[in-house]
């Protein structure tokens, strides 16, 4: 298969037979960067992201993804009633500011699709965490991408499903 985007924001998917191409490409790839992140840090991201929500917070009704650096800041946050546009937003804000996704996390507000990890995965995201569960899929993409998958993230606790050693 040859790829003939090479634009940056190109998700990598378009054009590709299987989610087994898919998952060879992030392989080729894996996403580099960030250092330990401790479990009260991962605690308190899981709950950053609502007050980056203004307009959840007053219909209730918006996924948002967050981008937290390796202190725990947040560095940027979009909102949109679809969880896939919302990350999309991100991840367009993030190229547009010349923001390196190496060092920090993404916060997403919603389950963990395989598209998801590849969005993280091609904007160099290291550590995605969810406040609902993954895929299967997700999480062969995940594994192979390299990307630390945290999931089912609230207040009380959190699961890591892929490269626990972050």
């Amino acid at each position: 298969e040859t790829d003939t985007n090479t634009s940056p924001l190109h998700c990598g998917v378009c054009g590709k037979a299987s989610l087994e191409a898919v998952a060879a490409m992030m392989a080729a790839k894996p996403v580099k960067g960030a250092g330990n992140v401790s479990a009260s840090l991962l605690r308190s991201l899981a709950g950053g992201s609502h007050s980056a929500q203004p307009v959840f917070r007053d219909t209730g009704g918006l996924h948002a993804a967050c981008l937290f650096d390796e202190r725990g800041t947040l560095i940027s946050a979009r909102e949109d009633v679809g969880r896939h546009n919302a990350l999309d937003k991100l991840s367009g804000a993030m190229a547009r500011a010349g923001i390196d996704g190496r060092r920090g996390a993404v916060v997403i507000t919603s389950r963990v699709s395989v598209e998801m990890v590849q969005k993280c995965a091609m904007a160099g995201v290291p550590i995605l965490i969810a406040v609902s569960a993954p895929t299967a899929h997700a999480l062969r993409l995940a594994e192979v991408a390299g990307i630390t998958l945290v999931a089912i993230a609230r207040g009380d606790g959190f699961e890591i499903f892929t490269h626990p050693a972050r």
